[in-house]
């Protein structure tokens, strides 16, 4: 990894253009110099299990951004996954509507991988967590879908928002469970040089 001359401030590029991951970096006192969400294909290979679809699509999402050597990127990919299939983000109502029915009642994993590069150098972590969703009634499955936060979500739904409401009981880390482990994204920025804690100035 280059080292930088002391008067070079390291930039931060966010591979993601999602609005939870840009709170909850926010809540490491970091703020992307740009956010520039990669377009690539997300979709599971056959027989792919969860954890390597997350870790793949996180390293697929990193290798796709551009960056100099005096910047750090940062990619994150979530799934839901129950048993070993494969939760993404839900073409429309009616797949929101069967994730959630599946997920009724019964505990499943979010898995969150996030990597970072700098220069010629990357690092991955994932953070698996397991959650309990209750017994939905059918009231319940289509006041959330009427809310329309489904949308874009892994597995139909967002902790954070109105199906907190359908969750007593989580086992790992929250901020995974949101979109980005805070513990483990400190951790990898810190591996990159990227100061979190900036002196005042």
């Amino acid at each position: 990894m280059t080292t930088l001359p002391p008067d070079i401030r390291l930039k931060l590029i966010l591979g993601s253009g999602s609005p939870r991951r840009l709170e909850l970096l926010a809540q490491l006192g970091v703020t992307p110099d740009a956010v520039r969400p990669p377009d690539i294909d997300e979709d599971a290979r056959r027989a792919e299990l969860p954890r390597d679809y997350v870790q793949r699509i996180a390293r697929e999402k990193l290798a796709a951004m551009v960056a100099d050597d005096d910047t750090v990127v940062l990619c994150a990919d979530t799934t839901v996954a129950l048993g070993r299939r494969i939760m993404g983000k839900p073409r429309d109502a009616g797949e929101a509507a069967a994730f959630l029915y599946a997920l009724s009642g019964r505990r499943h994993k979010v898995i969150t991988a996030v990597a970072v590069k700098r220069g010629n150098r990357s690092w991955l972590r994932d953070v698996q967590s397991t959650v309990a969703f209750k017994q939905l009634s059918d009231a319940e499955v289509n006041a959330y879908l009427a809310s329309g936060d489904w949308q874009g979500k892994a597995g139909g739904y967002a902790i954070q928002g109105p199906a907190g409401a359908f969750i007593p009981w989580i086992n790992g880390s929250y901020t995974g469970i949101v979109g980005l482990p805070l513990t483990e994204t400190a951790g990898l920025l810190t591996a990159a040089g990227y100061p979190l804690h900036k002196d005042a100035s």
